[in-house]
């Protein structure tokens, strides 16, 4: 202990006396370390801690398997089959997520306030604190059970001013009376966050097959995941033959861990930025080890009497790993609070499609798993930057080492190999970096040169929210939708309005259908499409092309032929030879009675547009007139998708919100919210694209200037070293110029070691980021070319400076040099 304690004393002695390079080794591992710290809480987040619900090992999602692959959603019938599984899952819980927002009315303050379905499994499944009141009952949540609703503490406090009589008293959703029986506490962490908890009241004997909603459950103690799949399969096969037209003979029922379905979909991206991240430390560990590296040449003499009077090899290795520990520890320390800033910075540019992060970032913070990563990262890099240059120096050879005197003329040919070693790593993993990030940015660039099927530009979007018995008819909010669009159109620079359930590039619902006339292979429908209701002038809002036949009129009523317009994408599907138009659909066909409709007929074919995002290719879509909807699917979808209204302008579309509102207002009585212009929901669907990209390029950059000041220090080092050589040739009539090059063919010799090197790793490894790219290949030889030529070219000038030091070198002076 006192022998540690005097190695620590004497590294403290030391480091402050050479306060410049301290402050470079500590800034240098600040950087490396608090990036890991930033990234790795976001991972931590995401990622690793348990979700925080009871028994959180055993959630698991229930899921539609196939050929392409698994994913959540539920029908009822679906629903009432899984909770037979009652030997492998308990508390089999339906839950959907609700729209936008659930009318709240009452006095002067309507609002839209975000509700979801839930059956009374779910309170006990997530283990929802209740402050005040009761959960659902089984008998509240069957069919045609009372209006009960569970408000949340925000609604609560902000609405009833936190009244505790609050329990028992009426509450008006969707112009429907309810009673609240209880009060969720804010300590529940669900997303989206609900301020409604409403009873989903499914229909045991119900046959309807749409999907709306998804099922969770618990594993029951003792069950694994592969034995309640093994359940399901058979579960999968009673579904079958009970529906045989609704589940092919490849596709079945599956079921994962909650968190696995949770961020599966961004798993990806955030272990590429952790890995960017980590090159970054490993290039400030080799930038610091070059630092210890000619900082022990400086010191040779010291090190060489130490070994002369007794200190054996294994105590000046000690010595010199305190030396780098001490640097480390304050480095993760400084890094820590960099991190801490870090993660805030990266919360403020996060995509905001990062699942598990909390409202405004509140789930990412410091935990045990957090400092104990920092600990071990510092603990880590101590070693990286210390262990080298610690072996390096404890094999000085002591005679020749006191004769030379220990200054820069006598460093050895080990140390100038492992420092040459060193700068190659960096540049190598710099370019792995640039690499990455110059695929993310040909990805961002081809997102951007994407035609997205419709102009964005001057069109304003805004969600109402259609609970209520009055919305409930295809007749009611036709005639709503009539009069509020006659009244928008009315008001100065406004061109076009529409209402419809879905908006480009946000998706949609899907829906089965079959061709008229025409012979099917197998299964229940000739094939599957998003479907939509809109009404006239859509297509002129969006300025989306009807390449044949027509666009909807205010003709197609209720009373009028049933028409449906598809887009390109479904015509080249189901149609590779011959006209749609005049052809008859069916749409919905086995999907319950709500859903069966006579035929309808193709009257327009409009240009494709990006409906799931600009790095989706254009789906087939059918498109019917909101006045020729079923009573029954209006019912549906008005509990859970709102009616979106959609403005061209002339002008600043932000600047027709209140007045659209107002009228709004004036003819429903509703709030209508959420107002975005469509120049926003392009940029919100690339915002995830837009964040890799901008980390990445971070990285990479900071990764590029960490190996170019390794290499301008090597080379300067190195210029140092040969002073007397330079003097000597330069007063023999060497030119200047020749020691110029002399110095920069070096330099750059390590240069194309480290870019040949790094291209053959990042050759490998970039081909982990498939996933996150969008036409363009993992090996993109314009991308390799770029970064080489790139990195080539810093590392150019980087050598230059020393190089021209060499040649402004005085030949006496030179020579007079110890």
């Amino acid at each position: 202990m006192d022998t540690f304690l005097q190695d620590l004393k004497q590294a403290f002695r030391i480091l402050r006396s050479a306060p410049s390079f301290t402050l470079t080794a500590i800034a240098a591992l600040a950087v490396g370390i608090g990036g890991n710290t930033a990234i790795f809480s976001v991972v931590n987040a995401v990622l690793l801690k348990p979700l925080p619900y009871p028994h959180s090992e055993r959630l698991v999602q229930l899921l539609n398997s196939g050929p392409q692959g698994s994913a959540p959603g539920a029908s009822v019938p679906k629903y009432n089959a899984w909770r037979t599984q009652t030997a492998a899952l308990e508390d089999v819980t339906a839950y959907d997520f609700g729209g936008p927002g659930i009318n709240i009315g009452g006095g002067d303050r309507p609002e839209q306030a975000r509700g979801i379905h839930t059956s009374h499994e779910f309170f006990r499944l997530f283990g929802v604190p209740i402050v005040a009141g009761r959960a659902f009952t089984a008998e509240e949540d069957r069919p045609k059970g009372p209006n009960v609703v569970l408000i949340s503490e925000g609604l609560w406090r902000r609405r009833f001013g936190g009244d505790s009589g609050v329990v028992g008293k009426p509450i008006s959703l969707g112009g429907e009376p309810y009673t609240i029986i209880g009060v969720v506490g804010s300590a529940f962490d669900f997303n989206p966050t609900p301020d409604l908890f409403l009873p989903f009241q499914a229909d045991p004997d119900s046959t309807q097959q749409a999907h709306f909603f998804t099922a969770a459950a618990r594993l029951k103690p003792g069950v694994t995941i592969e034995q309640a799949r093994a359940a399901l399969r058979l579960t999968a096969d009673e579904f079958r033959a009970r529906f045989p037209d609704q589940l092919g003979p490849q596709n079945g029922f599956s079921v994962d861990y909650l968190q696995e379905v949770m961020v599966r979909n961004v798993r990806p991206a955030l272990l590429v930025l952790l890995g960017a991240v980590g090159f970054v430390l490993l290039i400030a560990c080799a930038n610091v080890a070059n630092l210890l590296v000619a900082r022990s040449s400086a010191r040779a003499r010291e090190i060489a009497i130490r070994a002369a009077i007794g200190a054996g090899r294994w105590r000046i290795v000690r010595q010199l790993l305190t030396e780098s520990a001490v640097l480390a520890g304050i480095g993760g320390v400084a890094g820590l609070a960099l991190g801490g800033f870090g993660v805030r910075a990266l919360l403020a540019v996060s995509p905001g499609n990062l699942p598990r992060i909390g409202q405004d970032g509140g789930g990412v913070g410091l935990d045990w798993n957090v400092l104990t990563f920092t600990l071990g990262a510092s603990v880590l890099t101590g070693i990286l930057c210390g262990l080298i240059p610690a072996l390096h120096a404890s094999r000085a050879d002591l005679s020749t080492t006191i004769k030379d005197g220990g200054g820069p003329g006598g460093a050895s040919p080990h140390r100038n190999r492992a420092r040459n070693v060193l700068v190659v790593v960096e540049l190598a993993l710099a370019i792995v970096l640039l690499a990455g990030a110059g695929l993310l940015i040909r990805t961002f660039a081809a997102l951007h040169s994407v035609a997205p099927g419709f102009d964005p530009h001057n069109v304003l979007t805004m969600d109402t929210s259609m609970t209520g018995a009055q919305f409930d008819t295809s007749a009611g909010v036709t005639d709503l939708t009539r009069r509020a669009i006659e009244r928008m159109e009315a008001l100065p620079g406004v061109e076009a309005a529409a209402a419809s359930s879905y908006i480009p590039l946000e998706g949609g619902l899907g829906l089965p259908f079959n061709i008229v006339g025409r012979q099917r292979a197998e299964g229940p429908s000739d094939g599957g499409a998003g479907w939509a209701y809109v009404t006239p002038h859509f297509f002129d809002v969006f300025r989306e092309r009807v390449v044949r036949g027509r666009a909807f009129t205010e003709r197609d009523t209720t009373g009028a032929p049933g028409v449906v317009i598809v887009n390109e994408a479904f015509e080249r599907r189901y149609w590779r030879s011959g006209n749609p138009l005049g052809q008859q659909i069916v749409i919905g066909p086995g999907m319950g009675p709500a859903f069966e409709e006579p035929a309808r007929e193709v009257v327009g074919v409009v240009a494709d547009a990006r409906d799931g995002g600009l790095n989706s290719d254009p789906q087939p879509q059918m498109f019917v007139p909101v006045a020729q909807v079923k009573d029954s699917v209006l019912a549906l979808n008005n509990r859970f998708m709102p009616l979106t209204w959609a403005l061209r302008t002339s002008m600043n579309p932000l600047a027709t919100v209140a007045a659209a509102q107002g009228i709004f207002k004036e003819i429903a009585d509703l709030p209508m919210g959420h107002p975005r212009t469509m120049e926003e929901v392009v940029a919100r669907s690339t915002a995830g694209d837009r964040f890799n990209t901008l980390l990445l390029g971070v990285f990479a950059t900071v990764a590029i200037l960490l190996a170019a000041i390794g290499l301008y220090g090597l080379m300067a080092y190195a210029v140092e070293q040969r002073t007397v050589e330079f003097g000597i040739r330069m007063a023999l009539g060497a030119a200047p110029a020749s020691l110029r090059n002399m110095v920069v063919k070096q330099a750059m010799k390590l240069a194309i070691a480290g870019t040949v090197a790094g291209s053959i790793a990042a050759f490998g490894l970039t081909r982990f980021m498939a996933s996150l790219l969008f036409q363009v290949s993992a090996s993109d030889p314009i991308v390799f070319t770029a970064s080489a030529a790139l990195l080539t070219g810093v590392m150019l000038v980087a050598s230059y400076l020393p190089a021209r030091r060499a040649i402004r070198i005085d030949p006496l002076a030179a020579l007079r040099h110890p």
